[in-house]
Parts: C-alpha cells; structure tokens; sequence
C-alpha cells in the first residue's frame, strides 16, 4: 500500500471523533487491531492526549473495551519509530537499507523484549503496519 493512502471504517471514523472529544487532541493516524486501539496524535500532542496519570486513556478503555496506545507523530523516521516503541524502554534505533527496503532495528531494555515483540509478534506486526503508513520504513526488528 502506498504511503498516504489510509481509509478508516465507520467504527474507526467513531473511535477518532470519541478520542479527539475526550482528549482534545488531533489524530493523524487510527489503527483497529482485535485488542487494542492505536492513535497518532499530532506532534507535541502526546501527553496531553494520555491526560494526567493517564486518565484519558483510562477512560477511552472504558468507553470502548480495548487497550489505547497513544503514539505522538514526528517527521524524522527514528524519532517516530522511538515514539512507537515508547512504552519499553527504548535505548537506540538504526534505519538501513536492504536492498529495495528499509529496514528499522530497535534495541529497547532485555527485561522488555518479548513484550515489545508480542505474543507470536503481534505488537511488532502492528508496529510495523503503523510505521509504514507514515514513514518509508518497510521491516522492523526488535533487539
């Protein structure tokens, strides 16, 4: 799928109206997955959509039955790719060229790695759907 082509479902339409009421932010990107829902936020918008101790987020939960992970949007590839992984402890990113594709190695804390990658590498599966829909970044590794 090209870069910048992104359709959103009714329900999806829903959960970015919901998300931009409660928060009061901006949502670039939305991204529905079975147990979870993952926003883009504008840029400088990320703790401010979380709300103070998370009480955005704890009450989009609510409201909507899934997981919200809040993503804040950056123009720089690796700074994004940080931002996606935020939440274990990322300590470096590298972007390199694979022959026709980009490639993203993310290094986060040991004691983390298997939660980043997820259950049969659904949190790296949905990693990699978000990065690529914003950035020219087609594989992502974790280390």
């Amino acid at each position: 799928m090209p870069m910048g082509e992104i359709t959103f479902t009714e329900d999806t339409l829903r959960y970015i109206s919901l998300f931009e009421k409660v928060t009061g932010t901006q949502v670039k990107d939305c991204l529905e997955t079975e147990e979870k829902l993952v926003f883009v936020v504008e840029k400088g918008q990320g703790s401010r959509a979380v709300g103070k101790k998370g009480e955005n987020v704890i009450r989009l939960k609510n409201l909507t039955s899934k997981n919200i992970h809040v993503i804040e949007y950056s123009e720089d590839p690796e700074t994004f790719v940080k931002n996606v992984f935020h939440t274990y402890s990322v300590q470096s990113v590298s972007l390199e060229d694979r022959g026709t594709i980009r490639h993203a190695t993310v290094t986060v804390d040991p004691k983390v790695k298997g939660k980043a990658i997820g259950k049969n590498g659904r949190n790296l599966r949905i990693a990699r759907e978000i990065v690529s829909r914003h950035h020219n970044i087609q594989s992502i590794s974790v280390a």
